[in-house]
This record gives structure tokens, sequence and C-alpha cells, in this order.
């Protein structure tokens, strides 16, 4: 008869948890079972019949056990009971549950704990210790009374915690035993069991523990340091919870991952992982493995899993970050580059940029007709359609999805007061932005049209209202892409300085001389067409100073001259 007796709480998967009792009752550990209260007496008779072939397993009464209410404790208190009076050579009492796996034979579980008789393996620190508590209840899940379920009665619990801390209310633990924490999967000796629960204070514990958030981690973890002759404070169960405190699942793919941990249980296995319980439940025979469960190897591929969850990679916005607003790893994923009023000045200057910095050059992505993409794609990368309507749905995933879906291709589109502005504030705040703006040039559209006059000064006027937001934006404390502003008078007196600047932060590299310049469109008259609107009572400041006498082409038109892209 083995030294060591399994406690097992049960409350699901039935099939699975009759094949985790028949692989420890085969190494010859005695098991006994509290299954939930809350399984129907239909489905518990018939997980019992399942086993009743074997000798040494036990059947406990039956409690409910909620999460975070005292049920859990009161399950293993019966079930301990029941284990210590029913067999008198167990030495070691493990407690686990249905979804447990022994990863190694349970030979060597007995031998290891057979070297260490008065070893007690359970988690146990002080709540100064802990840095897993997870929902703001450290010393107050103590301090406080928690009659309530925080499942099934959240509001009353919030409310009575409320009520509690107004009236500063604190309850003290019995006899000043510093209450300790830690995981409810633990492994004690037949004399640290037994002093808990014959001890002349349990119903004086019991009662304070009954109105504890959460006792079975804190319960066994607090009364073991109490009755212990030396504790080794871990679980040799391997269980991992996530940022959330949930506990992580494993599945079939996590098979090597569990062999490189050297533990001996693990949990929590999927039920349906049937190559996990077809490897880690054949029979082995092979020589003692004496290595230390070592838990430690796979932390930091957990610490990944959590940082790639919470922080992910950037730009790309998944189901664990997306509800939660800054939880993002960066807005997009590359630099892209934004260009407003070029466009407007100069004549095709999409593909002439296009040429000059490698770069997708699209048109306005924010149009209110439709999608300008370069080469007036309909669709292109991710499935992203030319739709307006479509796009306006959720713009911002628009352009996260445009930067993402084009990685390694550099996107720069046009953009104007005429566009969407549902997007000014997310691209100033973005780092990976470069945001170039010729202020005013929205103008030059509407010189050249042949519009009624008062139909342009209404035009003009609401264009330079938008246009006086955005740059507000851009100059806000709180903007964090690089930006450059120049008014139209001021980028025309040397415009291939100022575009050059624009193409060497775009850090294009080539050696290959372009022709010639971009054309820009003919100016003459147009300091006359502002005076016009200052005329008729429209003020347009944000383009600069310009003469209303004398032909600008001079300075408005520079010689096209050869240049080299740096």
């Amino acid at each position: 008869m083995s030294s060591v007796g399994i406690i097992m709480l049960v409350h699901t998967a039935f099939d699975r948890a009759e094949q985790i009792a028949r692989h420890w009752n085969a190494a010859g550990c005695p098991v006994v079972i509290h299954v939930d209260k809350a399984v129907p007496r239909a489905a518990f008779n018939a997980f019992k019949g399942k086993l009743g072939d074997l000798d040494n397993i036990r059947f406990s009464n039956r409690h409910r056990c909620e999460w975070g209410t005292w049920g859990i404790v009161a399950a293993t208190q019966e079930a301990s009971e029941l284990m210590l009076a029913s067999f008198a050579e167990v030495r070691h009492v493990y407690l686990a549950s249905g979804s447990c796996l022994p990863l190694r034979p349970v030979e060597e579980l007995i031998d290891y704990l057979a070297e260490r008789p008065n070893t007690d393996f359970i988690e146990s620190a002080t709540t100064a210790d802990v840095p897993w508590t997870v929902g703001g209840l450290d010393e107050e899940r103590f301090t406080l009374r928690f009659p309530f379920s925080w499942k099934r009665h959240r509001i009353l619990f919030d409310r009575y915690v409320a009520i509690q801390r107004a009236l500063r209310f604190k309850r003290r633990m019995p006899n000043g035993v510093v209450p300790h924490m830690g995981s409810q999967w633990w492994c004690l000796t037949r004399q640290t069991l037994s002093g808990i629960l014959e001890g002349p204070d349990r119903k004086l514990y019991d009662n304070y523990f009954k109105r504890v958030w959460i006792p079975d981690e804190s319960y066994f973890q607090t009364l073991a340091r109490q009755c212990s002759q030396k504790i080794e404070s871990r679980s040799l169960t391997l269980s991992k919870f996530d940022f959330q405190g949930k506990p992580h699942i494993f599945y079939d793919d996590h098979l090597q991952l569990l062999k490189r941990s050297d533990c001996f249980v693990a949990r929590k296995i999927w039920p349906h992982a049937n190559r996990l319980y077809e490897v880690f439940l054949a029979s082995k025979e092979s020589p003692a493995n004496r290595t230390e469960p070592n838990p430690g190897k796979i932390d930091r591929i957990f610490a990944k899993a959590v940082d790639r969850r919470t922080r992910g990679r950037p730009g790309l916005y998944m189901h664990s970050r997306f509800p939660n607003h800054g939880w993002e790893n960066g807005t997009t994923s590359g630099q892209y580059s934004v260009l407003q009023g070029f466009a407007d000045l100069f004549e095709d200057f999409e593909p002439w940029f296009s040429k000059a910095t490698g770069a997708k050059v699209h048109g306005h992505l924010f149009a209110t007709d439709r999608v300008h993409f370069a080469g007036e794609q309909s669709v292109i990368n991710g499935a992203l359609s030319d739709s307006a309507a479509v796009r306006d749905y959720n713009s911002r995933a628009f352009l996260t999805s445009l930067v993402w879906n084009t990685r390694g291709e550099r996107q720069c589109f046009q953009f104007g007061p005429a566009d969407n502005q549902d997007l000014t504030w997310l691209m100033a705040g973005d780092p990976n932005a470069q945001i170039s703006v010729i202020s005013g040039a929205w103008a030059v559209p509407l010189f050249r049209s042949n519009k009624n006059f008062s139909e342009l000064r209404a035009e003009a006027a609401e264009l330079q209202k938008v246009e006086s937001e955005f740059l507000d934006v851009l100059r806000s404390p709180h903007s964090k892409a690089r930006i450059r502003i120049w008014t139209m008078a001021d980028f025309i007196e040397n415009p291939m300085e100022h575009l050059q600047t624009i193409i060497d932060e775009i850090g294009f590299k080539s050696l290959r001389r372009l022709a010639e310049a971009p054309k820009m469109n003919d100016l003459s008259g147009f300091g006359q067409f502002l005076q016009n609107l200052k005329n008729q009572g429209m003020h347009p400041y944000l383009m600069g100073d310009f003469p209303v006498v004398g032909s600008p082409s001079a300075v408005h038109k520079p010689t096209p001259k050869p240049y080299l892209v740096k």
C-alpha cells in the first residue's frame, strides 16, 4: 500500500476523472473523491458506479463548491478526514482536481515524498509577499466579511465591501495568527493535516475563514504554519495563471512544454487533449528520474505569452486587448507619411513622389466619395475596399489595417480639410506618422475652378476652419508624430529644399538622378484671388503673404533641375 494518498475534487469531465483515479489507484495510491453537490444525483451515481470495482476508492460527503466561497475548504476537510481515517498507512496527502494530470510515473512521486517524510509542500506567503492576487483585495480579504458570492451576487458583494470600508470595519485573525496565501493545490504530511483538522481551535478558525474571500487559498496555507515541522513554500502541481487570475488550460500542443517542466502533476488539462492523456498516462518502465520539479524552466514562455496577450505586436489589434483603450502596443505597426497640400500645389504629384521615395503613394484615402488607393485600385492588401462607407464604419481600424497589411512597404497618402477628419488626433499622436502640411494649399483647386465666387467664398471659409483645427491638433503638446508645417507662401520660395527634407526623413536610398522636379501649378493671379476673398469678408490667413499685383510666376515656378535623392 502506498504512503501517498490522493484527494480529488471533481465537478466535471467525469470520464477523464475516472481515468485519472484509476491511474493513481494502479500505482497503489488510495484515492478519496469529492464530487461537487451541484452535480446532479444521477451523474454522481453513474460516476461512482464506474469506479465500484476498485478497492481503495472512497467518496466523501458532498458540498457545493462555488469559487471564492467556503464550500471548497469544507469539501477538502471532509475528504481529508476520510483519507486519514480510512488509510492509516498514508504519510502524505496530495490534493488534486479532476483536471489534474500526472506528468511523471506515480512511483517517482512516491519515492520523492518518501525521501522527505516530514516536509509539507504548500505555497504559503504573507499578503505583502504575493504578487499574483488579482482583484484589488489583499489584506481586506481577511479583515472584511464576505457573505455574498462574487459570481452570483456581484452587486451585493461590491456594496457590502463598500459599506464595510465606509464604516472602517475590520476583523482580526484569531489568536493573532498571521494570514498566509498560496496555491490551493498542496501536499501535506499526516501530522500537519491532522494537526489542522483536530486542533482545539479549529471551530474558531473555521468560523473566521467562512467569511474570508477565496478561503481555499488561505485556510490551509495559514494553519499549516502553526502545525508543520518543515514547510517548502511551493506546490508540486504545475498550475499557471494569466494576468486576469484565470488558470491557463493545457492543450495537446503543450506536450513538450509539460515534459520540460519535470513537474509531477499539472493542471488545468483540457478534457479533449487526447494526446496529453495518452502520453502521460501510458505505462513507463524507465530508470528512476530524480530530477527536481522545476516549473521555472517554462516561466519565460508563460511570461512571453502574457506579454503577447496584454501588449501584443505593435499595431496589431486582437480580442484580448481591443476592448481596452490604451492597451494597444503602439497605434500602428510601421511608419507612414501623411501629405497635405502637395497634390493641390503640384501637378501629378503622386507618381513623382512614388518615384522619388520608392514608397506606395495613394491619393486621398479619406475622401468623402471613396478611398483613392494608388493606381485607383478598388481592393488592396488585406481585402481593404475602396468603399467610403466601409472605411468610415471604423476609420481607425482601416488605417491600422492598411499599415499592418502592407508591412515592409512605406505607405504615403494625401490628406486635406475636405477629407474625413475622424483620425486627426490618432495620426498626430502616432510616433509612426510623418505629417507634412502646406497650409492653405487647398485654395489652389478653388482658384483654378469655375465655380461662382459666392460658392468659392463659402467653401474656402469652411476648408480654412477645418484646416485650422487640424493645425491646432498638430501643435498640441500631446502630438508625437514627426510634423512639419509650412505656409504655402513659405513653401514655394524653395520647394525642392523642403521636398528633399521629407524624402530624406523617409530614408529612401538611391543613387539614380530624377530628371526633373514636380511641376507646380500656375499661380498667376492667385494673390488677387485671395484679395477678392478678403473683399467679400473672408480672411484667408493660412496661405501666408501673396502679392496682389505683378506676376508671381517667377517665384512660384522654379526652373526644373536634376537633383540627387540622398
